[in-house]
């Protein structure tokens, strides 16, 4: 238990950040997802579509320090590799 003001404060801005963090890495989780969906399917149009959108949120995701910068760029390399051999084999 914090006894501090200053304590008490930063545990309650923790419980915020916390739970804002998680909503966000939901998001990607799901952007991902969908995205995965796509490449399996064998859709290019669709995936290539959503691609740029997720790229996005995961610089976001990044700049936010709410994923490291290199599993960002781990999960961008990886979607291109993959949509760019979906895209070769079409």
């Amino acid at each position: 238990m914090a006894n501090h003001k200053s304590a008490i404060k930063a545990q309650r801005q923790n419980v915020k950040h916390r739970e804002r963090n998680r909503q966000e890495r939901t998001r990607l989780r799901n952007a991902l997802k969908s995205i995965r969906t796509s490449i399996d399917a064998g859709d290019t149009n669709s995936a290539q579509g959503v691609l740029s959108d997720t790229v996005s949120l995961i610089d976001k995701m990044a700049s936010k320090k709410i994923i490291h910068n290199n599993t960002a760029g781990r999960y961008k390399s990886r979607l291109v590799k993959q949509i760019a051999k979906l895209s070769a084999s079409a």
